[in-house]
């Protein structure tokens, strides 16, 4: 097992396996997208989830929208499997945040967070009552509930208001491909986002801490685990399309970072 961390009553490997290659969310360019989601069919997820259990991790971060990708979270985990699901709850294709909330709750998921695009339009609006029902909707399962946003102030903000219970920070401000505005991976925002991190006291998730491919993994893993706080954990998406073997050369590359930084 890698090295484990309280992390809201949870205990979490500091790796996380997540989920954009399965939803095919390449964050690169719509061929790698639909290279990707070709790739992941459900049998495919549930093996790379397997293959993450035996390589040391416990927990993985999926989203409530993609149903390929939903449906492989009702079956790894209906058919045993133990990795901790934190769900990211978005509003795409439910009614409203109730039945969002409730459905991930159903599945099985044991932590929740926003979609980073829904927290980036509240802060845009200044919108704290909304937040705040959602955060109280999302409370009443008794689960550590969470946000994710794209850019640094919008966390900033929210933690002024002592809502969430963690953050998922990203660590470039990718949320421009929200907005119209196409991939933007600029270094300097990695940065920002580790200091970021760092100020805000509550536990943090990282992730895009390669830039969606763009960074060698092993410095990567190294600056991430060497600035984020000790409590902390990251969050990366593996696309065996490219590696077969990329779950387990990254649950060895944190073992061996980690293990250098203690």
């Amino acid at each position: 097992m890698l090295p484990i961390v309280d992390f809201c009553g949870l205990k979490l490997t500091r790796l996380l396996i997540g989920a954009n290659p399965f939803g095919g969310y390449s964050h690169q360019n719509r061929r790698r997208d639909e290279e990707m989601r070709n790739y992941y069919t459900v049998e495919r997820i549930k093996e790379t989830w397997a293959r993450a259990e035996a390589a040391g991790i416990n927990a993985m971060v999926a989203n409530n929208e993609t149903p390929h990708v939903l449906k492989a979270v009702r079956e790894y985990l209906r058919e045993g499997g133990r990795l901790t699901w934190i769900a990211q709850i978005n509003l795409r294709n439910k009614p409203d945040m109730r039945s969002a909330v409730d459905e991930a709750v159903e599945i099985g998921c044991k932590a929740m967070y926003f979609h980073g695009k829904l927290v980036d339009d509240l802060y845009a609006a200044r919108d704290a009552e909304t937040l705040r029902r959602w955060v109280e909707t999302a409370r009443r399962t008794g689960m550590p509930v969470g946000l994710a946003a794209h850019v640094a102030d919008a966390h900033l903000w929210v933690d002024s208001l002592n809502l969430a219970d963690f953050h998922a920070v990203c660590c470039f401000n990718c949320g421009s491909v929200h907005a119209g505005g196409g991939e933007r991976f600029v270094l300097r925002d990695l940065f920002r986002a580790m200091e970021t991190i760092r100020a805000i006291r509550k536990p943090c998730i990282a992730y895009k801490i390669m830039g969606a491919g763009r960074l060698d993994p092993r410095m990567a893993f190294q600056f991430a685990f060497e600035n984020i706080k000790p409590g902390d954990v990251v969050n990366v998406g593996m696309h065996r399309g490219d590696k077969d073997d990329i779950v387990e050369e990254n649950a060895a590359l944190a073992r061996e970072t980690l293990g250098g930084a203690a």
